[in-house]
């Protein structure tokens, strides 16, 4: 199948390309600012199907919305009327085809193009009024305030925001991506579609949403990255680091047991760290009330000990990191960690909840 994309390298056009070559798409023509019009026909000619993307948003002159919107598209139109075709077309249009602009009219035109083009041929027409658009690789300081908020802030210039409650509809990329390439379906649907989920927000909320995500280095609190907008944004706003700030370093604290290391704190799910002991260490010598942890030894050989608080029961259990084993206490046993083996012990630590110092239900008591 001859896919013909326009706009390319553009911000959706971008992603899509990489998308489509992921699913096995090789027969790909890319069509850019640098193309010429013959380049263009060619493509038209021989395509099975068009993803036109191409478009202005962004001009000096207004008068440059006409050129790169409607007359482009009417272009692309003509070529494919004038070789008597009905190949299945999307068009990348925008809510602003509702409103009496300059960038809107000439949307709107290139709607009307294209819908002229599916009643006279006959052809499979797939129209998206999209919203603001985010995700990777999309130009700062442009055409989407994502794209300028995490740039600035990433750069540690300022931004700046004139009404924080201005609402804000934003679809991100990757959805984009996967409702395009499911127009390849023969069974797809023509007409005027849109893209799911849609989020509503407001420009401060992203703002801050995004100031959150700079200041987990530093408190190592994440937000709700794993779902929704708040990972789409997450994953929006590290595409914007630079290599350089691709790492960062974490607190750890060393004393004559080993080192304990903090990494990454949650909301409402509590911690993850991981500590170290020489051996014969202990570590540990402590109980909860409600508290609770899971430890996975990846290196050595450890020994918990397990004692009742009221009872004195008490239950040992040897794990070594070539048996990967989950060890999870229970409240109301004191528990310690002993390392038996001749090298250094390591140990991932679960805690469901953050450590407060001003509350850290964390009570010493020796194991007899």
């Amino acid at each position: 199948m001859k896919i013909l994309v326009t706009g390319a390298e553009g911000f959706i056009g971008r992603n899509l390309c990489l998308r489509l070559e992921e699913i096995g798409c090789r027969d790909l023509v890319k069509i850019d600012r640098t193309s010429t019009e013959d380049q263009l026909l060619s493509a038209v000619k021989t395509a099975d199907f068009i993803y036109h993307l191409a478009g202005t948003n962004r001009p000096k002159d207004e008068r440059e919305f006409k050129i790169g919107n409607s007359d482009l598209t009417q272009k692309l139109v003509d070529m494919l009327t004038s070789h008597n075709l009905s190949t299945p077309v999307m068009l990348s249009s925008s809510t602003q085809a509702e409103y009496d602009n300059a960038y809107g009219k000439s949307k709107a035109e290139a709607e009307s193009a294209l819908n002229n083009y599916a009643h006279n041929s006959g052809a499979k027409i797939f129209c998206y009024r999209f919203p603001n658009v985010f995700g990777k690789w999309c130009k700062p300081n442009y055409n989407s305030f994502v794209a300028t908020f995490c740039h600035n802030i990433a750069s540690e210039i300022e931004i700046s925001i004139h009404n924080p409650q201005a609402a804000v509809t934003l679809v991100y990329i990757d959805d984009i991506c996967s409702e395009l390439i499911s127009l390849l379906d023969p069974a797809a649907l023509s007409g005027y579609r849109t893209v799911s989920p849609e989020y509503k927000t407001t420009v401060g909320e992203v703002a801050e949403l995004i100031y959150k995500f700079k200041e987990s280095r530093h408190s190592l609190i994440t937000e709700g990255v794993g779902i929704g907008f708040c990972r789409a944004l997450y994953s929006t706003w590290l595409s914007y680091l630079s290599p350089s700030q691709f790492s960062y370093s974490v607190p750890s604290y060393g004393d004559q047991r080993g080192v304990f290391c903090e990494m990454l704190k949650t909301q409402d799910s509590g911690q993850f760290s991981f500590f170290t002991a020489h051996p014969g260490i202990t570590r540990g010598g402590h109980y909860h009330h409600s508290k609770n942890e899971k430890f996975l030894v990846i290196q050595g050989t450890a020994c918990f000990r397990f004692e009742h608080v009221i009872t004195g029961e008490q239950y040992i259990l040897d794990v070594s990191a070539d048996k990967y084993t989950i060890v999870e206490t229970v409240p109301g046993w004191t528990h310690d960690i002993t390392n038996k083996g001749e090298n250094e012990l390591i140990v991932m630590l679960w805690a469901n909840e953050i450590f407060s110092k001003s509350a850290p239900d964390t009570i010493p008591r020796a194991i007899s």
